[in-house]
């Protein structure tokens, strides 16, 4: 039996039982209007690209819609290398964020050669992410979540989420 195994960066607060709901196929399929992301600052629209082509270069395909995880801001579907970027992110100005977190994630999965697993990373997570990857019971999923958190605040996000994913997933 294939399990399916996402991984997602929720709005605080979820409530677990909203977490099962999906959104119907119509509403997962909605296009995006390119326009949203110019709106963004210009190195920031810049970075988020980058980070999409070279997702996209290892083998993820990025989809700009709403995820199929209700309050889900980014989500990774580990086997078949989708990731959903929610158009909301735009808006609420964490595109880059967002993207950085899932690829981590994306990172992981490749270090994990197709199972997602840790880094290893020795980088600690700045206090307020804490509850944001503290509340999984599963320590497996608390520690990529950890991992995820960690880069997405640190100063050199970009510049590190960049790296991880050029070195686990083998790119030039």
């Amino acid at each position: 039996m294939l399990t399916l195994f996402t991984l997602a960066l929720l709005l605080p607060p979820v409530k677990s039982d909203y977490s099962l709901f999906n959104y119907g196929p119509n509403v997962i399929n909605q296009s995006f209007d390119e326009r949203t992301i110019a709106s963004q600052n210009k190195n920031k629209n810049e970075q988020f690209n980058r980070l999409k082509n070279e997702l996209e270069k290892a083998g993820f395909e990025v989809i700009v819609a709403l995820p199929p995880k209700r309050g889900a801001y980014g989500l990774l579907q580990v086997s078949n290398r989708k990731i959903w970027i929610n158009p909301v992110v735009f808006d609420l100005h964490i595109a880059l964020p967002t993207i950085i977190h899932e690829s981590v994630h994306a990172s992981q999965v490749c270090a994990g050669k197709g199972e997602i697993t840790t880094l290893g990373l020795t980088l600690e997570p700045i206090n307020q992410a804490r509850p944001f990857f503290q509340h999984y019971r599963d320590l497996h999923r608390q520690d990529l979540e950890r991992e995820a958190y960690t880069v997405q605040t640190q100063p050199n996000s970009f510049e590190l989420a960049l790296s991880l994913l050029r070195q686990h997933c083998q790119l030039n």
